[in-house]
Formats: C-alpha cells, sequence, structure tokens
C-alpha cells in the first residue's frame, strides 16, 4: 500500500455554529472576489497606461489575505522571498495554497491546462493571471518560451512540482518537467528556483490532516468545512535559500535539490506540533 491507499477520514458534520459561520464567511468572500475582479480589471488597464507597474498583482494579494483569514487561517512567515524573476517551487497540501501562497509572494501560478475548467477554482485561477501549461509534445517549445519570456521580464513563477496535492504530512517526489526551462541556453546562467515549505497547523482538536484535499475529495464538501469549522489555524510559509539552474547538470537534480530543500524543511516545521507520519 502507499499512503494515499487509505481513505480520508469522513467529513465532520459542521453544525448550526459552523453553518452560520460558513455563510458569513462565503458572502463576504463573494463579495471580496466580486470587487477583486472590477479592480483587477481596473488595475490591468492602468498598468498599460503607466508603463507595466504591477498594479494588478497588489489586488489579488488584498484578496488573498482576505481569503486565507476568512479560512480561519492566520500566516506565518520564515525567511525572505528572493527579489529577483525566477521560480518559486512548493508543496501542496490545499486548493487554500493558492490564498496562502499568492499572499505570501508576489508570484503568478503555473497550472496544468485541466484547471482552467475546474469549477471555481479554474475561474479564480484565469482571474489571478496563472499561467496554464498543456500536456501536449508539440507545445513543449511554446510554453517553455512563453515561460523563458515571463521570467527574463521579473516575473515570479509559482508551480507545484508534486503535480497532486497531499493530505499536508508529507513532499511527493518532485517531477522534473517544468524545471527544463530553467536550463535553456537563454536562462539556465540568470535563473534561480527558490524551494517553499508551505506547513498547515489546524487548531489542537482537529485531524493534523484537517486542511489537506486529495485523491478523489470534493471541493465543495472539503471547502463546506474549512469555512464552517476551521478557526485558530495556522499555515506557516517557509523560504529556503535559493538555487541557481546553472550549478546543476540536469533539470532532474535541480528538481531533486529542490524537493530535498522542501520536504527537510516541512520536517522540521511539522516537529514544533508534531512528527511527520512516515
Amino acid at each position: 500500500m502507499i499512503w494515499n491507499d487509505v481513505e480520508p477520514a469522513p467529513l465532520p458534520r459542521i453544525g448550526v455554529i459552523g453553518w452560520m459561520r460558513l455563510v458569513v464567511r462565503l458572502v463576504l468572500l463573494l463579495i471580496i472576489t466580486g470587487e477583486l475582479v472590477l479592480l483587477w480589471a481596473l488595475a490591468m488597464g492602468l498598468e498599460k497606461l503607466i508603463g507595466g507597474q504591477k498594479l494588478s498583482g497588489g489586488v489579488v494579494r488584498f484578496w488573498a489575505r482576505v481569503g486565507h483569514t476568512l479560512s480561519g487561517l492566520r500566516l506565518e512567515i520564515e525567511g525572505n522571498e528572493m527579489t529577483h524573476g525566477g521560480a518559486i517551487v512548493a508543496n501542496h497540501s490545499s486548493w487554500a495554497d493558492i490564498f496562502v501562497l499568492h499572499s505570501a509572494a508576489h508570484i503568478h501560478f503555473v497550472s496544468k491546462a485541466e484547471v482552467a475548467g475546474w469549477p471555481v477554482i479554474g475561474w479564480l485561477a484565469r482571474v489571478t493571471g496563472t499561467l496554464f501549461i498543456e500536456r501536449n509534445p508539440l507545445a513543449a517549445k511554446r510554453q517553455q518560451a512563453q515561460l523563458a519570456k515571463r521570467i527574463s521580464e521579473g516575473d515570479k513563477l509559482c508551480f507545484f512540482p508534486e503535480a497532486t496535492s497531499t493530505d499536508g504530512l508529507r513532499v511527493l517526489p518532485f517531477k522534473s518537467t517544468l524545471f527544463g526551462v530553467f536550463h535553456t541556453v537563454e536562462l539556465r546562467e540568470l535563473v534561480w528556483v527558490q524551494p517553499v515549505t508551505v506547513t498547515y497547523y489546524p487548531a489542537k482538536d482537529m485531524d493534523k490532516r484537517f486542511y489537506g484535499w486529495w485523491g478523489d475529495m470534493e471541493f465543495g464538501p472539503h471547502a463546506k468545512v474549512i469555512l464552517g469549522l476551521s478557526q485558530g489555524g495556522r499555515v506557516r510559509v517557509t523560504y529556503h535559500p535559493p538555487l541557481k539552474a546553472a550549478e546543476f547538470a540536469t533539470r532532474k537534480e535541480l528538481a531533486k535539490a529542490a524537493g530535498d530543500s522542501v520536504r527537510a524543511g516541512l520536517r522540521r516545521t511539522l516537529a514544533d506540533d508534531y512528527q511527520e507520519t512516515p
């Protein structure tokens, strides 16, 4: 058996107070999200007029901070985000990672193309400037050129190399596919990759995997439980030293080094409250 052969525990009932909390949080989140769309469109227009300042990024960060707060999470940041363009790579535990990482870092997500069609999440990803990647060999060169252009312009592109989400208690091996862009002739001497560990700490009376969203778990029921029951939780974003792409002979070596850094970070930060499951 592998770790996710075990069925997740049934989601808890949220009760009357939970339903009241859910309704209030959901209404506030919908209002803020609606305002995000208008402000984001305005910021994008202003960027074109005043020379490309990152106004829209500030709008997205404000929305994300509201989002993780309404999800019952207090954000903690350890270490320093790199100041130049490149990539941020992180472990992936939950849909809440979108709020958390947008709130903690100046990033644009890179995601598989299928996510664009997902209910709610796909729409939010498009609005927040996600770059979607197709699993099509014919599109590989075009997509690598897009990534290279964004990085050369100073953007930080964030992706989840595990290519799936987990229960939050482990880091799966990093897949090396998207690391390939950092070994192009144009970029390998310039690009840095910063590993980032995201650690969730549920309230003491909750399951250690409370924020984890993986396997066949449906988004709607899981979001209902988080918005209805989550309070007193914490999430820590830990920045590790950036890795220079040119110092690794292959993309696989770069991916492994980044994964090892994130995994060691999760093991250490989980030890603050409890031990990582083997």
